[in-house]
């Protein structure tokens, strides 16, 4: 398989050049130094290194660069363009849904593909669409408040 030349991150096309089997994760991180986006198990179990990919939340822990191909990729640096929070970044921190923080860019891009598919989901909702998101700290009933918040503030991306 050839070797990655090019990657659209942010809304911007990033020259590159990897082996397509090397993870976004880790491209992201070393090569791009986007490091918003976390490590956490490596196994896909986590959700911590969480980004959209085409507007769909992508554990890049497991995804290959080779098949990332000509589609967006966003990272958490991409929600803030300009300095000016993302409507999911503010109700998180308006909702205080973090202690530590490392699982946080992985929630929030969870958080905003749950709100690309569902723009008003129940908290029942709410609960399946973040399985998998695992915070240590315990914060998921802020959120949960964060992401209603949201979405009664049109938090969409």
């Amino acid at each position: 398989m050839p070797r990655v030349s090019e990657l659209l991150v942010n809304g911007s096309r990033r020259r590159i050049d990897v082996d397509p089997d090397r993870t976004l994760l880790s491209v992201l991180r070393d090569d791009l130094d986007l490091t918003g986006t976390k490590f956490g198990c490596g196994e896909g179990q986590c959700a911590a290194c969480t980004v959209l990919i085409d507007g769909v939340a992508t554990k890049s822990c497991l995804a290959k660069v080779g098949t990332v191909g000509a589609k967006s990729v966003v990272t958490i640096e991409g929600l803030a363009p300009e300095g000016k929070l993302h409507p999911m970044q503010q109700a998180f921190l308006d909702a205080d849904a973090l202690q530590c923080g490392y699982c946080t860019p992985g929630m929030i891009l969870g958080a905003v593909a749950l709100l690309k598919r569902t723009p008003h989901p129940s908290e029942a909702e709410i609960s399946s669409g973040m399985n998998g998101h695992i915070c240590r700290c315990g914060t998921y009933p802020r959120v949960v408040s964060a992401i209603r918040a949201a979405a009664e503030k049109g938090g969409r991306a």
